[in-house]
């Protein structure tokens, strides 16, 4: 059974409207990609416009810092995408002279651009005849076709890869891979998909033979790690303290609070028994003006659980140390944050002066 004909006429008739469709310029096609892998179009499309605006070119974000590159990607989260793709960009200036490759081979290479992003920076920047496989084209796949075999298992994949390649259009690869993904999007929903308005259910397996809530089949994760991190907000009228996050995890490279981590939850009272308490504070017993509640914050494979402690910033004694920055608060909202401390900071107006 073959989708192209049908998904394509569909395709010319409902696709949305959207920027990085009216061009072929295979930098914008990329920023775009490396955006939607994680975030929904509504959400992106004003972070598109926000990134390519100040990154008009592969010249000007391979220039730009990364605390900056970091700033305009707040709030997407899964921030090594932002610091992939600016390391991606010093190294198409440096290994291929400002021109992104022209083959999905080549952009393999390429810092950050994985199977899917290359297939679909290659096929439809330069109409390479390569099947772009995300999530939708999983879905939409794996419900035509019957295909019981887990997307997230080595020998899934590589069935899906086969058939997505077999069904391809290789006269126009870049239409037929976007309107694969346009209508997992728009008709070919995880949930209550709208088979009434689909061009392929009279074909449908999963369909006809109400598997839709079956398929695709998906390999449970590993249970979600847990951490505790216990934020300090240190600060007078003026200054607050900041900490960069400089180790290989989460967030690295940009700023939250002194933080102290443990693998289980504790009282204030026995936080303040550890040894990162007595680094930071000049005694055990200090001044705190406000304890929030806990807020969990959940990330692809753990979950974090948060607490914000108020203490004047005369208490805090690690200055010293350079992984903490002391700064005027006007400065420090030009800083990148995580998401929920971004979001701690706004309800709490941390940083009005």
């Amino acid at each position: 059974m073959l989708l192209r004909n049908k998904i394509q006429t569909w395709y010319q008739n409902n696709r949305r409207d959207l920027p990085w469709r009216n061009t072929s310029n295979p930098y914008f096609i990329w920023i775009s990609e490396i955006i939607l892998q994680q975030t929904r179009v509504k959400q992106g499309i004003n972070y598109y416009y926000r990134f390519v605006n100040l990154f008009p070119s592969i010249e000007t974000l391979a220039q730009s810092d990364e605390e900056t590159v970091l700033k305009a990607w707040q709030g997407l989260g899964y921030y090594s995408r932002a610091r992939n793709l600016r390391q991606g960009a010093i190294q198409i200036m440096t290994q291929y002279k400002g021109r992104v490759p022209g083959t999905y081979r080549e952009l393999l290479n390429v810092k950050g651009i994985g199977e899917y992003t290359a297939a679909a920076i290659a096929s439809i920047a330069f109409n390479e005849a390569v099947a772009a496989i995300d999530g939708n084209v999983y879905r939409v796949l794996a419900r035509f076709l019957g295909i019981k075999e887990a997307i997230n298992s080595s020998k899934g994949k590589n069935i899906f890869r086969k058939i997505a390649n077999e069904q391809l259009d290789k006269k126009q690869p870049g239409t037929y891979n976007q309107a694969l993904m346009e209508l997992g999007a728009l008709i070919c929903t995880p949930k209550k998909p709208d088979c009434t308005n689909c061009p392929l259910s009279n074909q449908c397996i999963a369909y006809k033979n109400q598997l839709l809530n079956y398929l695709p089949v998906k390999i449970s994760p590993k249970t979600k790690r847990t951490r505790y991190f216990y934020y300090f907000i240190c600060a007078d009228k003026n200054q607050i303290v900041f900490q960069k996050r400089t180790q290989n995890d989460i967030w690295r490279s940009m700023f939250d609070f002194p933080c102290i981590e443990t693998q289980t939850e504790l009282t204030i009272e026995n936080l303040s028994k550890t040894d990162e308490w007595q680094l930071f504070f000049l005694a055990k017993k200090v001044e705190l003006s406000k304890i929030s509640p806990k807020i969990t914050h959940i990330l692809s494979h753990q979950r974090i659980v948060i607490q914000f402690i108020h203490v004047p910033l005369r208490n805090f004694k690690a200055l010293h140390n350079k992984v903490y920055l002391l700064t005027q608060k006007k400065e420090a909202q030009q800083l990148p944050h995580p998401k929920p401390i971004e979001n701690y900071i706004e309800k709490e107006n941390l940083l009005k002066e």
